[in-house]
């Protein structure tokens, strides 16, 4: 993490134009709404007591109360709460704890559902979504594209932890993998492949220590019509060369 950056240094490009930032700022403690998406379907049967005990202490070390809520959804053939939203990480690990493996696999649905009707009702907070899968999907009606044009309209982050056992071993990185990456890289989020599945934890850590470490920039787009269209985002950064994280642009409606 970087953590003097100023905003001299920051040039923001909507649709190739240059725009003028008019506030910059570091963030340490925004409100956060989190949901956290786990794949129950038959493939995560031999990891699910590592990812239960991995999320638990993600919840713990990132819900504050009275501050942030905690989702907590599981999938596979079908899509369940097991606990809504809600600022008491105990209650959060009695849920986590009440996880059962199921059949099928309905990811994207499962995002869809995420983004559309529980975390666009949280304003004033940033909308995380952290999913916990190995990337594959057999019974969506919705696609990949799709639900990353839906994250981008409902303005949710997806951070996502790869349980794909081929990534365990050391193999080059698999279709499914290439899933997870497209949608935390599309929505400002980032993708973890933990190299073992003991690993999973770490990834949680390092998504917690991000979440509080943000920085905030805001500009007036040079663009007055609000036509629907997708506005594309590009942001440079003078001086050493870092990797930016953020979303990659958004959808110019009425409000």
């Amino acid at each position: 993490l970087v953590s003097d950056l100023t905003s001299e240094r920051v040039k923001i490009y909507e649709d190739g134009k240059l725009q003028k930032i008019t506030s910059f700022s570091r963030e340490f403690d925004q409100p956060l709404a989190i949901t956290l998406l786990i794949d129950t379907s038959s493939s995560a049967r031999a990891t699910i007591k590592v990812q239960q005990e991995a999320a638990i202490d993600f919840f713990h070390n990132t819900i504050t109360r009275k501050k942030d809520k905690g989702l907590l959804i599981s999938f596979d053939s079908t899509i369940d709460i097991l606990q809504d939203f809600i600022d008491d990480p105990d209650r959060l690990t009695k849920a986590i704890k009440s996880l059962r493996i199921g059949g099928g696999t309905k990811m994207f649905d499962a995002i869809q559902f995420a983004c559309q009707e529980k975390l666009v009702k949280h304003t004033g907070m940033r909308r995380i979504l952290v999913l916990i899968s190995d990337g594959d999907d057999n019974m969506s009606y919705e696609t990949l594209d799709s639900v990353i044009k839906i994250a981008q309209h409902s303005d949710v982050s997806i951070y996502t932890v790869s349980t794909n056992s081929s990534g365990f071993f050391g193999m080059s990185e698999p279709k499914q993998d290439k899933v997870l990456k497209k949608l935390a890289l599309a929505t400002g989020g980032n993708p973890y492949f933990p190299a073992k599945i003991n690993d999973l934890a770490l990834s949680f850590y390092r998504i917690a220590e991000e979440l509080r470490n943000q920085y905030s920039v805001a500009y007036r787009s040079t663009n007055n019509a609000r036509n629907g269209a997708f506005r594309k985002i590009k942001i440079n950064v003078k001086g050493k060369k870092l990797k930016l994280q953020y979303r990659k642009g958004y959808y110019a409606v009425d409000n």
